[in-house]
């Protein structure tokens, strides 16, 4: 007995690793607010963001930064949610407060917002980290206390997670 197996193309590829982002790279803030988005990222942007990412408040003390597509489906989550319960409208709040539409421009730099610049921290250099569906623009030395803080996850949770995840 054959067992046949689909051939897998370049496009099937691109498709499932469109508006999905890993890695880490390092860049500058200009004088302007200006910051670089990895051409590694840009290039996995689906074409109906319109070269279009949404910019907030992250975690940590970090900038998320998602394609317009994946901010859409987060909006699309929010407006399910009960604006009758005090937790459902302070998650809303906390979530779209300080987001902004932002473009990319020919160099592939976008404009940070004074309010999430100094939320985070950032001064020049930062670290621009690929997190699945969104980027994560982190000033570096908040990023290595938050990857060495003591309170991160322990092994055996960690272990957990993997084993729920990986087969």
């Amino acid at each position: 007995m054959w067992v046949t197996f689909p051939i897998i193309t370049g496009e099937m590829v691109k498709q499932t690793t469109q508006n999905s982002f890993f890695g880490q790279y390092s860049y500058s803030i200009d004088t302007k607010g200006r910051v670089n988005i990895p051409a590694k990222f840009r290039q996995v942007l689906s074409n109906d963001n319109d070269k279009t990412f949404i910019i907030t408040r992250g975690e940590e003390r970090c900038i998320w930064v998602y394609p317009l597509v994946v901010w859409q489906e987060i909006v699309a989550g929010l407006s399910k949610l009960s604006a009758v319960s005090p937790n459902n409208r302070h998650f809303i709040r906390k979530t779209t407060r300080y987001a902004s539409l932002v473009e990319y421009d020919k160099q592939g730099r976008i404009m940070l917002t004074k309010p999430l610049i100094d939320y985070a921290g950032l001064d020049k250099d930062v670290h621009i980290i690929g997190a699945l569906n969104k980027l994560e623009i982190w000033n570096p030395e908040t990023l290595d206390q938050v990857d060495s803080d003591e309170t991160n996850i322990d092994s055996v949770t960690l272990h957990e997670l993997a084993k729920e995840i990986i087969l």
